[in-house]
């Protein structure tokens, strides 16, 4: 069972000022990648899992990021723990 989510919204400074979107896509193909549950949302990603899973996913998006060229990049970052279980559905439930 999961135990945390995260929002996770990064913005990476890009080398000649281009267009984010691509770098944002790559970001977003690590979370796949890792297999946890994930939704995207218009300003951030949550992602639902165990925390200390998520958080390496995160170090692998920004490691993407320099990997791509980007000389520096912001995570944002805000985490829901909580160890007996923590899950997007339950939390928004009452609002679907």
């Amino acid at each position: 069972m999961a135990n945390s989510l995260v929002s996770i919204q990064i913005i990476p400074k890009t080398k000649d000022g281009e267009d984010v979107i691509p770098y944002i896509d790559e970001a977003i193909a690590i979370i796949d990648q890792a297999g946890v549950r994930y939704q995207v949302n218009p300003l951030e990603t949550t992602i639902e899992g165990e925390l200390s899973k998520l958080l390496t996913v995160i170090e692998k998006m920004n490691e993407r990021m320099t990997e791509l060229g980007c000389p520096s990049v912001i995570s944002q970052v805000k985490i829901f723990y909580q160890p007996t279980g923590a899950s997007m559905d339950k939390l928004t439930e009452k609002y679907r």
